[in-house]
């Protein structure tokens, strides 16, 4: 199964350089393709200066979710491998790990638990929020639409949706030494927090509350 790594990227200078030199050149990766969703800073100029991934530029600011489709729509891969901009300490043996439970034909999706998750996550042993998984492409067939309609943030409780309608397997993968940085600490107290209220805000206009109480029951059981 040819498999293409989607990598959304906003203002991520510092970071994106040490996420691709993680994942280019894997073995099991056939294309790495980044969406720079309208950043202000030099992102997409660290970018180029990696020749094997694929650059998309987009002019403004979308948001994640429109970042992501937009990736999917420039890729037929038959597996996707999304992967935060942001992470730190992520190497080639954790993209092996979330990339073979798929290709084992052991999961349809396979979902990330770092170190610096919430407590509460490591202790339930499931992120349902995680940036980081493989998943199988025809788990979005026919949702390109859907996708557009999303908030910015809907992504990733949507597609969890869409794993639980389908009751397909779900594998865990714990990161070890794998840690995606506080928005306070990427963007300061104040505009880290009003950025976390942002984004609970989205999760809760694509799913309510109580359905995102039962997506975590849900996927606990197709846990393999």
């Amino acid at each position: 199964m040819k498999l293409t790594c989607v990598i959304p990227a906003y203002n991520e200078q510092a970071r994106i350089g040490a996420v691709l030199s993680a994942v280019l050149g894997h073995p099991l990766i056939d294309e790495v393709l980044v969406v720079d969703d309208g950043s202000r800073d030099a992102t997409s100029a660290v970018v180029r200066g990696f020749a094997q991934a694929r650059l998309i530029t987009l002019a403004q600011n979308g948001g994640k979710t429109a970042a992501l489709a937009r990736g999917f729509a420039e890729t037929r891969s038959e597996v996707i491998l999304l992967i935060d901009a942001d992470l730190v300490g992520l190497s080639p043996a954790h993209l092996t790990a979330l990339i073979t439970p798929l290709m084992q034909g052991d999961a349809a999706m396979s979902i990330s638990l770092r170190d610096n998750a919430p407590a509460l996550w490591r202790w339930i042993g499931l992120d349902y929020i995680s940036g980081e998984r493989a998943i199988r492409r025809d788990l979005l067939a026919g949702q390109e639409e859907a996708l557009l309609r999303l908030p910015k943030f809907g992504f990733e409780v949507f597609l969890n949706g869409l794993t639980l309608k389908a009751r397909a397997p779900l594998a865990v993968v714990r990161l070890p030494g794998v840690k995606s940085p506080l928005k306070s600490a990427k963007y300061g107290f104040w505009t880290g927090v009003w950025g976390d209220v942002l984004m609970l805000r989205d999760l809760m206009r694509a799913v309510p509350p109580l359905g995102l109480i039962r997506q975590i029951v849900g996927m606990r059981r197709l846990r393999v």
